[in-house]
């Protein structure tokens, strides 16, 4: 419908198709309507739906193929969030567009984004990871960062209160691995646990209760 298939059509597809004009590909990122790759060349492409500034191209004009990021060099990870993207440089600085409605560009606003902004006060990252209306950033010495929608408690952080800039997750160390969900977070840690903190109301923290919580939980296994 938004042309996230990158294959220069809006048409639906019940097998797969491949994108157009894409070669040399080593990451790829999803948002809910929106797509991402990197190439080797360190370079950020996307396609499909721009109606939150999500393409990063400085327009609100949806793409039904990819087409490049500009301004985006020495990137060595990328990540999807509902309506917003990311971008990890090779210099440990992160770099996101798209919507903030809740903060969850980390620039201390709530302005969306037509073109990629870098995260001020926030370096030596080794990993990033887009929820529906947070981000989680992991730094090289082991700790956690987040920012954005926080009413489940998915920053971490001991607070329901949204953060428009990064704050540190509570408590956690030696990680060495990030996931988010829509409205949940996770970490690994370097002895193999999991922890995980947001919305619990599936069960989806693994922890034997269905109460949400704003500090990391170990994972039951």
């Amino acid at each position: 419908m938004f042309g996230q298939l990158g294959n220069g059509t809006n048409t639906d597809s019940n097998i797969p198709v491949q994108a157009s004009g894409l070669t040399g590909v080593v990451a790829i990122a999803g948002g809910k309507n929106h797509s991402m790759a990197l190439k080797a060349d360190k370079t950020v492409w996307v396609w499909g739906s721009n109606s939150y500034y999500q393409l990063g191209n400085g327009t609100g004009t949806d793409s039904n193929l990819p087409e490049q990021v500009d301004g985006l060099s020495n990137v060595i990870a990328i990540s999807g969030g509902m309506h917003h993207s990311l971008a990890l440089k090779a210099d440990g600085n992160v770099w996101v567009w798209g919507d903030n409605s809740w903060g969850q560009l980390g620039d201390g606003t709530t302005m969306p984004s037509y073109v990629p902004k870098q995260v001020n006060g926030l370096n030596n990252v080794v990993a990033i990871a887009g929820g529906e209306r947070h981000t989680i950033a992991l730094k090289a010495d082991g700790s956690v960062w987040t920012w954005g929608f926080n009413l489940y408690g998915q920053l971490g952080n001991g607070s329901n209160a949204t953060s428009k800039v990064p704050v540190q997750v509570s408590g956690l160390s030696n990680i060495v691995a990030i996931a988010a969900g829509s409205m949940h977070s996770l970490a690994l840690k370097d002895d193999g646990s999991v922890w995980a903190w947001g919305q619990n109301g599936y069960g989806e923290l693994g922890v034997g209760n269905y109460d949400n919580t704003n500090t990391p939980v170990a994972v039951t296994f």
